[in-house]
């Protein structure tokens, strides 16, 4: 349909075969001097004229043709509307569902009666073991006696000024208990000589050449006009040194008995002896703190 418009276009921008011939018919040209022409012009074939009347109404035709075939396409292809597309049947089948049947309920079985126990024969009495035969037993040696230690006695600590001092006490020793009496010996043994008791001597704190420095008196406790007397119970090594330190006493102020410990754990000791052996003993360290004017 473009095609033919366009031809339409070309054909009707040119101009008719009568109007070429008129516009070709030369001018007639006046020459000064020379008598004009006055004849008439010649007039058109009829050949010519015919041909250009068949060919305007050919073009004529062909513009109608066209018109009418774009109308006859536009009423076609705008009445032509899509078809619906086609929708394929669902097929639905009813299929009756399968009954179970019931479990087929098992038979009880009874459990067998349990056996009657059996009576266990009683085993027979075991025999009698013979009669051991027991030999007579030695008597015990007789203990050796020993003599008894004496008791620790306390001196009494006599009061200073501004500064405490120790008292020296003999050792906390334990009375040994006095053994029983041994049953009587058989006639024929001879009881053995008993040895000669060794010597024990305490522990001590109070030489001087131990050169033991004095507890030092709180600040506090004299401001507070604190006094009183502390009992100090020391385990002294055989090397002399204070291996333990304990409150037996206190003087009625922490401050003062922890001023007396930690002085007396720094001290230096003479060890006890037992005969020319240094054995480890418990010793009682009075100390005494006290203010000027009081």
């Amino acid at each position: 349909m473009h095609s033919a418009v366009h031809a339409l276009r070309s054909a009707s921008s040119h101009p008719t075969l009568s109007q070429a011939h008129a516009s070709e018919a030369p001018p007639v040209h006046s020459t000064q001097g020379a008598p004009a022409d006055t004849r008439a012009p010649r007039p058109q074939p009829a050949a010519h004229l015919q041909g250009s009347t068949a060919s305007r109404v050919l073009l004529a035709t062909l513009v109608a043709g066209l018109h009418i075939a774009g109308l006859a396409l536009l009423v076609h292809f705008g009445m032509q509307q899509p078809a619906p597309p086609e929708i394929a049947p669902i097929q639905v089948a009813l299929i009756e569902a399968e009954q179970i049947a019931p479990p087929a309920a098992q038979p009880v079985t009874q459990p067998a009666p349990a056996p009657e126990p059996q009576p266990t024969p009683t085993p027979p009495p075991p025999e009698p073991p013979p009669p051991q035969v027991r030999r007579p037993e030695p008597p015990p040696p007789k203990p050796i006696p020993r003599k008894p230690a004496p008791k620790p006695t306390v001196s009494k600590p006599a009061p200073v000024t501004e500064s405490p001092t120790a008292l020296s006490a003999p050792a906390d020793a334990t009375p040994e208990p006095a053994p029983s009496p041994a049953p009587p010996a058989p006639p024929a043994d001879a009881a053995p000589a008993a040895p000669a008791a060794a010597t024990v001597t305490e522990a001590r704190f109070d030489a001087a050449y131990l050169n033991n420095p004095r507890p030092a008196y709180p600040m506090l406790s004299r401001r507070l006009r604190e006094e009183g007397q502390v009992m100090l119970r020391v385990l002294v090594s055989p090397q002399g040194q204070p291996a333990r330190v304990e409150l037996r006493t206190s003087s009625g102020s922490d401050r003062l008995d922890r001023a007396a410990q930690e002085a007396v754990t720094r001290w230096r000791f003479i060890p006890a002896r037992r005969g020319d052996l240094a054995v480890e003993a418990w010793v009682l360290v009075p100390i005494v703190f006290k203010l000027q004017g009081n």
